[in-house]
């Protein structure tokens, strides 16, 4: 059997008879792939569509250069274009700013959540006042650019369903804060991350780690890939708790390092690739599968790595 071939009509007859959508129910009830889908509706000037969000930096092993832009073209075309018919543009534009409102709250929710889950960590032990006093934690990932989801998939060590992004919390603890109190804390974030993964209630990715200053000024050498990935979450990183002075020696030691500039690069980078992928797709013959830019288009985990 012959794979199923959408055209550009069926697709206007399809949003003329449904209404404004997002690429994921497009997708839905087409049922075909999303690339030939992506092109068909890039290519069309019988829709009005409206990307609601940002993209933003990541860094990837397998792609040249390490820099690559977040949502991937699939993802965007999936969970944050609305697509409609020219008669449709002001409900297009309607169910995007709906869309658009919808991930800011998920966002501030998620940065909300994870700042009372590692207010509790520290105050069920007795060094609280300690710990608020020598360490600073902070929130990065989607959420930092307003880009938080709540899409289900699988968490990476389990493979249990969790609520889209998840919550990048990184602590660091001056270099006079001792061991043993470092390893309690520890120990409470886990099991706050256990429980934030399995209670039905909640089924979101808590990923943490802890590192002293000391750790910090190693990884500014920006000279391995888990170093460039330790830069880039400082960098972007926002403060939830704690200490704001070990925040602030953290973002001067950041700047100092010139670590905004080399982001800033990589960003460019990034972006000129992912605007010639773009080109190379649209313009592959019918029954091409992607060519060398496919990497730049299917999704994959979406998750940063924290070191």
């Amino acid at each position: 059997m012959g794979k199923k071939v959408v055209t550009e009509k069926d697709v206007v007859e399809l949003l003329d008879r449904f209404g404004p959508m997002r690429g994921a129910q497009l997708l839905e009830i087409t049922a075909v792939e999303a690339l030939p889908l992506w092109r068909i509706c890039r290519k069309s000037n019988l829709l009005h569509m409206e990307i609601v969000g940002r993209r933003y930096l990541r860094l990837d092993r397998v792609v040249n250069g390490y820099a690559r832009l977040s949502p991937s073209i699939r993802r965007e075309f999936l969970t944050y274009t609305i697509l409609g018919t020219h008669a449709h543009a002001a409900q297009v534009r309607e169910e995007a700013a709906r869309l658009r409102s919808g991930i800011t709250k998920i966002s501030e929710a998620k940065c909300a959540l994870a700042q009372t889950a590692m207010k509790e960590c520290v105050e069920e032990l007795p060094e609280a006042r300690t710990l608020f006093e020598h360490a600073c934690f902070i929130i990065a990932g989607d959420v930092t650019y307003g880009m938080g989801h709540d899409v289900p998939r699988p968490e990476r060590s389990t493979g249990q369903l969790v609520r889209g992004s998840d919550l990048d919390v990184i602590v660091v603890a001056s270099d006079e804060m001792p061991a043993a109190l470092i390893a309690k804390l520890d120990d409470a974030i886990l099991k706050k991350k256990h429980y934030f993964l399995v209670h039905p209630d909640l089924r979101e990715e808590l990923d943490y780690i802890i590192k002293p200053v000391a750790r910090v000024r190693e990884q500014l050498r920006f000279d391995t890939f888990e170093h460039m990935v330790a830069c880039k979450i400082l960098h972007e990183g926002l403060f939830l708790l704690g200490s704001s002075s070990v925040f602030k020696q953290v973002k001067d030691l950041v700047a100092q390092h010139g670590i905004p500039e080399r982001i800033e690069e990589m960003n460019a980078s990034a972006a000129g690739s992912r605007e010639e992928a773009e080109r190379s797709l649209l313009n592959l013959p019918e029954d091409a599968r992607g060519g060398a830019y496919i990497d730049l288009f299917y999704t994959r985990e979406e998750g940063d790595e924290i070191y």
